[in-house]
């Protein structure tokens, strides 16, 4: 089902993207996926915005981004309490970055780094959820995280929200699942030797395509950059892209569940 009417603990929930010129950034995602965008009360330059497709929420669109920051793609994970993820986030080793911040009736966000660096949110849902749609064609389809250190990645989320890890790379290939709730909710990989070391530990969000190639060949067409053509995996071809504005993120084209 690619339906959702909510998220249980532990589960990514939502994806956000904060962009440096949000109205060419729903251009830009409105040809590549088809998304449409509702911004709320105020400029689009000012308020917030969410992606729908066929009326439903998938993806959001912020503008509200740091000076000199770089525009990226973040993944929240569904909680039922932030207040006490972020203790635990604490206590694991990760530093809050945003302490829970109740947004209007909607729900309360909190944003944290784990202890290599990596940039992630908490969602306690209120009215909204999350993502209304994933897991189809045009919408959010799975999160990864790379990694400096795999071993540190899997113990600070096993303790901050208690997933379980499946190794699931071919022979020779490191690559680790994370689970809850009995299903596959996330991926962790370890950094490449090649990525200068002030690259620190990152997520990557995955969005579901039909064609990879066709994807990606869109992408080029609309000004945005392609880091990696499309490669065959166990679950369907990945390619890792960018749009104009350089924030990153892949498409995979699925042939089986993740």
């Amino acid at each position: 089902m690619s339906e959702r009417s909510g998220y249980p603990p532990g589960v990514p929930c939502w994806v956000e993207l904060s962009s440096t010129d949000v109205l060419a950034a729903a251009r830009f995602y409105r040809e590549l996926f088809g998304w449409d965008v509702m911004f709320d009360e105020g400029p689009p330059e000012t308020g917030y915005g969410r992606f729908t497709l066929r009326g439903k929420f998938v993806a959001g669109l912020d503008p509200r981004i740091g000076r000199g920051a770089h525009a990226m793609w973040n993944t929240s994970v569904a909680t039922d309490d932030a207040v006490a993820t972020a203790a635990r986030v604490r206590a694991a080793g990760g530093s809050v970055v945003v302490e829970p911040v109740k947004i209007m009736d909607r729900g309360v966000l909190a944003a944290f780094r784990d202890p290599s660096g990596a940039f992630f949110l908490v969602w306690q849902a209120g009215e909204d959820y999350g993502a209304e749609l994933a897991g189809e064609p045009g919408t959010f389809g799975w999160a990864e995280l790379s990694a400096r250190d795999t071993a540190v990645a899997k113990a600070f989320y096993g303790e901050v929200f208690g997933w379980e890890t499946a190794d699931t790379g071919p022979e020779g290939v490191e690559y680790v699942r994370w689970r809850a709730h009995g299903r596959s909710v996330a991926g962790v990989v370890p950094m490449g030797p090649d990525l200068p070391p002030e690259v620190s530990s990152h997520w990557r969000t995955y969005f579901v395509v039909a064609d990879a190639d066709a994807a990606v060949a869109r992408v080029r067409e609309l000004g945005g950059k392609v880091f990696s053509e499309p490669v065959n995996t166990p679950v369907g071809p990945v390619a890792v892209i960018a749009d104009p504005q350089f924030a990153p993120f892949a498409v995979i084209a699925l042939h089986e569940s993740v």
